[in-house]
């Protein structure tokens, strides 16, 4: 909680800032007050907690994880509905959890954290608030996330357009689509759930696609009232579950990492197509031409039956321009719209989505100059040159095969092992070592070689040039085993200058 009392050149101070209250920015209160650290604040720039399960409300948004997985293994919730989760109830769980551990009293909520500067005389991390105001702390945790800066296209004349734009994540549900010629911008994984869900509303749907998604069926079933009483009264039963769904999900490393295997999967999935789409022609249109999981695999039961609609139209050529009432094409056709939503994605790149984010470690040096060519760091967690500034789910630890939950719970312990190691060391700061960083990020892109996520085709998991920057490259439990202990040779320590 922030310490009033405990001044520095009149700036309030608390030991931990945590900037960002979605479930990373959670994990982390938990634990620190779960290891007897209080003196501590999150820093949130919306009005609530909840990160992208507060700000991705649009209709059919659900979680493609088992929601037994994505919970937190030491705060779990036993009564999930189903095996995969819709959004409201995902809210819920975090809202529970915001009560449980009353982390409203260490938060700060619609508070933007402008930027943040190293003191290095003093060891401390100065964080600058959209109100001017500075607060100073020990160690700072990024816990923003990777998905929350919307990914809006442009596109020629969108500004003449008079009827109703909004991105998927601020979904506007005062606007009513009953009898609307509705175009959608996008097939990624939000489009992909939310135009199954508006299409018998619309008068006409355009589901206009830049390129085709791999979708495999959906797991739908429901948790009977027998199986949740059991999870609540046995902890074994659940963990059981738990431990079963977690080895499934990495059992699907296999065919990333060995793109031949890949290619019997995606027979299946080419057959799912057919047998789900009637029109032979849509059904090509909708079938990709990259290996299956170069990008994102999406889950669903009903995105390809929606093409069976009359009133949904698949579109392929791109866009020219949109006018005053309408979308035009590049081969001229023009149609009638009165709503364009854009399904178009987060931007992924934090040399990007950081770039009006003033961040200046050691010696002055700017996150931003040192990411030009690249966001890197040391699992993720610490960059050099930037002493007690940790990151939950940074540089190549996004996942595309099982809970990024496990990733951030792995990172939290880590976090907590580096912050008792300064403290016992009676040191006031921790720096990975450049050559440390160097040789992790050397080893990760060398076990990124000859994956389907390197086969050919462009993602958001690569920044322009083709290079990797988000994704673990191999099992979680490697991860895990490589973080569950802090190696102290990894690190140099600071102390205040005397």
């Amino acid at each position: 909680m922030l310490d009033n009392t405990s001044l520095t050149h009149n700036h309030p101070y608390t030991k931990v800032a945590i900037i960002g209250a979605g479930f990373g920015g959670i994990a982390m209160a938990i634990r620190l007050q779960q290891q007897g650290i209080h003196d501590f604040i999150i820093l949130e720039k919306d009005s609530d907690f909840g990160g992208t399960w507060r700000d991705n409300q649009y209709p059919g948004a659900a979680c493609d994880v088992q929601s037994h997985m994505y919970s937190l293994s030491f705060a779990p919730k036993t009564d999930w509905s189903k095996r995969y989760a819709e959004a409201p109830e995902i809210f819920s769980y975090i809202q529970d959890l915001v009560s449980d551990y009353n982390l409203r009293a260490f938060a700060r909520l619609n508070t933007e954290v402008l930027g943040i500067h190293y003191q290095q005389d003093r060891c401390l991390w100065q964080i600058h608030l959209h109100d001017q105001s500075i607060l100073e702390a020990q160690f700072v945790v990024f816990a923003s996330g990777p998905l929350h800066v919307p990914q809006i296209p442009h596109i020629a004349g969108i500004e003449k357009f008079k009827g109703k734009i909004f991105h998927s994540s601020h979904w506007d549900h005062h606007y009513d689509l009953k009898g609307k010629n509705v175009a959608s911008i996008g097939t990624g994984g939000s489009a992909i759930q939310y135009i199954p869900e508006i299409a018998p509303e619309c008068k006409q749907l355009y589901v206009l696609q830049r390129t085709a998604a791999w979708v495999i069926p959906r797991d739908e079933r429901l948790y009977h009232d027998l199986e949740k009483k059991l999870f609540s009264k046995y902890e074994w039963f659940r963990k059981l579950h738990r431990i079963r769904l977690y080895w499934s999900n990495e059992s699907r490393v296999v065919p990333i990492v060995k793109p031949a295997v890949m290619k019997y999967a995606q027979k299946l999935a080419e057959a799912y197509i057919r047998y789900q789409v009637k029109d032979k022609e849509t059904a090509k249109k909708l079938t990709p031409d990259y290996i299956m999981g170069c990008k994102r695999i999406l889950v669903s039961n009903q995105y390809f039956p929606t093409f069976n609609r009359k009133n949904v139209e698949l579109v392929t050529e791109g866009i020219r321009e949109v006018t005053e009432n309408s979308i035009i094409t590049v081969d001229g056709k023009e149609r009638s719209i009165d709503c364009l939503i854009y399904g178009t994605g987060f931007i992924t790149d934090p040399r990007i989505y950081l770039k009006n984010f003033d961040c200046t470690g050691l010696n002055g040096i700017h996150l931003n100059d040192v990411w030009k060519d690249g966001a890197e760091s040391y699992y993720g967690i610490c960059v050099k040159g930037f002493p007690n500034l940790f990151q939950l789910l940074g540089p190549n630890t996004v996942l595309a095969h099982n809970s990024v939950l496990f990733m951030i719970e792995a990172q939290v312990s880590y976090i907590l092992q580096m912050i008792a190691l300064v403290d016992q060391s009676h040191s006031d700061a921790i720096v990975v070592k450049d050559q440390v960083q160097e040789k992790f990020n050397q080893d990760v892109q060398h076990m990124l070689d000859n994956t389907v996520w390197q086969s050919g085709c462009v993602s958001w998991y690569q920044q322009e040039g083709g290079k990797n920057f988000a994704l673990w490259p191999t099992y979680t439990w490697k991860y895990w085993l490589k973080t569950k202990t802090l190696n102290t040779a990894d690190y140099y320590f600071l102390n205040k200058a005397s």
